[in-house]
């Protein structure tokens, strides 16, 4: 499949809300991202210019298992999605939420039964699953990285990388007082052409494209290579080729007012493999800041593991000991193409960014800096 990309980036539809809690309500607001891996979910509370987390779901799924082979979700896969989004159904009963997101990305998107699927998942759960398109979730991990901008940056790449897909966004906020830029970011969930406020510079999106490889299914495209390394290389190659039509791309002069945040387990895990971490900390890696030399260097030792060697490693586990070389080979592809050798580490993505548009078209989220 070709990238996905607008002939203009034009301001997208907003997801419909339940009702608006009353000014000063302690409403809970619930977030459910199902990727082409993981179900994933955040309940939380507004607290300040954010949010404060009251409970989290995590599980490996892989619901997009075959997809490339066969175009469909195989029975075994929407079983154990279902099984997750159970849970998910009775977290979201107990803490009593009533204001949620519930999306469906690229696996949902490419599957011809996806409809059957989410039908069964309303169902069988009484759940409401939306699937989003490229659009929406590019805008939704902007938004998520927005406290990560730095005050310096003119020019902002934000990478997610996923398991079906990798959306990046490029944003000129050089107009913005450099105070006022990660609030800038902030006011993208209204569109990627967000109307003017009068005397208010805004965050400009330069470009944006959806490459519909991630870790999930670039793996999946070179399973026939038995070497590592060569499978590695090619990997990343392959990745890259597809980001030729990217506007921006061709600005390869190095500055020190470029930004890049990429949100991934794969970043996650490469950062806490470059600290050394012995048991995952978000606080040290959320906001690290990774030099080129760095990530190549992890990126080394994990070659120099081989497969036995990354399943036995603790930082990496066992499930995503399949998945890091093919998301390593898109990381390290990125660094190859962008005016920068510093990478922002952000621990956080679509279900943060599906929150904080709830709440700031809410309006319960306060002023400030972020």
């Amino acid at each position: 499949m070709a990238p996905k990309r607008p002939k203009g980036a034009g301001a997208l539809e907003q997801p419909a809300l339940s009702p608006v809690p009353q000014s000063g309500s302690r409403e809970l607001y619930a977030a459910l991202d199902l990727g082409t891996n993981s179900c994933r979910m955040l309940i939380a509370q507004p607290k300040g210019t954010g949010f404060h987390v009251i409970d989290s779901f995590s599980k490996s799924v892989q619901l997009g298992a075959g997809l490339e082979r066969t175009g469909r979700l195989s029975r075994g896969s929407m079983a154990r999605t279902i099984q997750a989004l159970r849970i998910c159904q009775q977290k979201l009963r107990q803490h009593k939420v009533r204001r949620m997101k519930l999306v469906a990305t690229e696996a949902c998107r490419r599957a011809v039964n996806a409809q059957e699927f989410i039908q069964r998942v309303h169902r069988e759960t009484g759940l409401r699953l939306d699937i989003i398109q490229p659009e929406e979730e590019a805008r939704l991990a902007v938004i998520s990285c927005a406290p990560l901008v730095n005050r310096k940056t003119q020019n902002l790449l934000v990478v997610d990388i996923g398991g079906g897909s990798t959306e990046l966004v490029w944003i000129d906020i050089s107009k913005v007082p450099k105070n006022d830029r990660p609030q800038a970011i902030m006011r993208l969930h209204s569109g990627f052409n967000t109307a003017a406020v009068k005397n208010v510079p805004q965050a400009r999106v330069v470009d944006w494209i959806s490459v519909p490889l991630g870790v999930a299914t670039l793996r999946d495209q070179f399973n026939d290579v038995e070497d590592d390394a060569a499978r590695f290389a090619l990997m990343s190659w392959f990745f890259e080729e597809n980001l030729a039509d990217f506007a921006p791309y061709h600005d390869t002069k190095v500055h020190e007012k470029f930004q890049i945040v990429g949100t991934s387990g794969t970043v996650t895990t490469v950062a806490a493999s470059h600290l050394g971490l012995k048991r995952y900390d978000r606080t040290r890696v959320d906001g690290l800041r990774m030099s080129s030399e760095q990530i190549d260097k992890v990126i080394r030792s994990y070659l120099d593991m081989g497969p036995g060697g990354r399943r036995a490693d603790p930082r990496i586990g066992q499930d995503r000991q399949a998945l890091i070389m093919s998301g390593a080979a898109i990381l390290q592809a990125l660094m190859r193409c962008w005016p920068t050798d510093r990478l922002s580490v952000a621990d956080r993505g679509l279900r943060e960014g599906l929150l904080y548009a709830q709440m700031s078209a809410d309006g319960v989220l306060g002023d400030g800096v972020l």
